[in-house]
């Protein structure tokens, strides 16, 4: 039971205090699941991320939904979702009922204003983290500089860039196994 309240309140604690949606809490679910509790090492943490990311929903919820699952099974999964959801649930709940009453304040689009440039950083910083920790030889970059392409200037649907992706992957380490 104590771990499942801890559960709940670390991912109540990062989705009450984390603006900017899923990309900007990366960061730090990082660190209170890797650095901190050491309930997941940098390489799961990662793979986390990619299953969140190509699954439907938000990312953050379906990497705390893993790491619940880890931790302690399908009541686990469930807790630590809740937790990440709950803040979230009650902010909107909240702003949708007072926002438009205050939306036009100079100050409420000043703060906004300097949110979203936070909310970048934050982001930014969880790419450069991923990127030391996903691309590690010229494979690597190679499919990234074409997932970025694809992605940047085609229409293609992320889901299918993610898909070719994993099926290089998987073919290149292949050959590589087999050229060993």
């Amino acid at each position: 039971m104590q771990e499942l309240w801890e559960l709940f309140i670390i991912f109540c604690r990062i989705g009450g205090f984390t603006f900017g949606g899923g990309y900007a809490m990366l960061p730090i679910i990082q660190r209170e699941i890797v650095e901190k509790r050491k309930w997941a090492t940098d390489q799961e943490i990662l793979d986390y991320y990619a299953i969140g990311q190509s699954t439907p929903g938000i990312i953050a919820v379906n990497t705390a939904t893993f790491i619940g699952y880890k931790r302690k099974g399908i009541i686990g999964a469930i807790v630590a979702t809740a937790g990440m959801v709950f803040p979230s649930l009650v902010i909107i709940t909240l702003i949708a009922a007072y926002f438009t009453q205050f939306q036009d304040y100079q100050i409420v689009k000043h703060a906004f204003a300097g949110i979203r440039v936070a909310v970048v950083v934050l982001i930014l910083n969880a790419v450069i983290k991923m990127w030391k920790n996903s691309v590690k030889d010229w494979t690597g970059i190679v499919i990234f500089c074409a997932a970025f392409a694809l992605t940047a200037f085609t229409g293609i649907s992320s889901i299918i860039i993610i898909i070719i992706s994993a099926v290089a992957g998987i073919f290149i380490n292949i050959r590589r196994v087999e050229a060993k």
